[in-house]
């Protein structure tokens, strides 16, 4: 990963990448099995993504597949996973987008399967690092269903869950959509620990909220929503 944030990476670097963030999900416990998926673009119509069938935390460079932007194969002995639409679908309705992460980190699919949104604004780097994580109906694994259903977020937010699923996020570059990743569960967290463990939380202030926004938009984030507030 050693190309500067917001470059395209060559297909060697985005290789090396992939296999880092697979093994990061895998030993932060955010995949179990050979579950999740990892994508990134290397140019205009083409990307790297993780096989179907291969735990992620034992991925090696050459069991990756080379796409285009239809799901073609150009590159690669495994085929892809079946959830590679979903991931197209992101790059297609975000051109800024040039990496995918799908994983099920325990808190945050907790939250998708009893059909609940992270939007809360209970703390101050989730407001200013995603915003509103909001939540994307149930479709059928491998079928259109999945990436419509995401279709209407892929703008103005940088991170949904997936009822009865898990979670997506997305970035400029890699590092940016899995430290995403990283937040979507910590928040998650945050909110069942403060909710089912403590009882209560105390939300921040409307005022509040806009300061750190304004903030948010000084660091380059333009995206993500805004929660309410107290």
């Amino acid at each position: 990963m050693s190309k500067n944030e917001g470059t395209l990476m060559s297909d060697q670097e985005a290789k090396e990448a992939i296999v880092e963030i697979g093994r990061r999900i895998y030993n932060k416990g955010f995949v179990a099995s050979n579950d999740g998926n990892i994508s990134v673009k290397v140019g205009e119509n083409e990307l790297w993504a993780t096989p179907t069938g291969v735990s992620k935390g034992f991925m090696t460079p050459e069991m990756l597949v080379r796409l285009d932007m239809d799901g073609t194969v150009l590159e690669g002995d495994c085929r892809p996973s079946c959830e590679i639409k979903m991931h197209l679908r992101v790059f297609r309705e975000n051109p800024s987008v040039t990496a995918v992460v799908h994983a099920h980190p325990m808190m945050a699919t907790a939250y998708a399967i009893a059909g609940r949104p992270l939007d809360k604004p209970i703390i101050t780097e989730g407001v200013l690092q995603l915003g509103v994580v909001p939540l994307a109906p149930y479709a059928t694994p491998s079928t259109e269903e999945v990436p419509d259903s995401i279709a209407p977020y892929c703008k103005d937010y940088n991170a949904v869950l997936l009822a009865n699923h898990g979670a997506l996020t997305w970035g400029k570059d890699i590092l940016e959509a899995w430290r995403r990743m990283e937040s979507v569960e910590y928040y998650a967290s945050i909110m069942m620990i403060t909710e089912k463990v403590l009882g209560e939380s105390r939300e921040l202030t409307k005022e509040q909220i806009e300061r750190l926004v304004t903030i948010r938009e000084s660091m380059g984030i333009m995206t993500g929503g805004v929660p309410s507030g107290a």
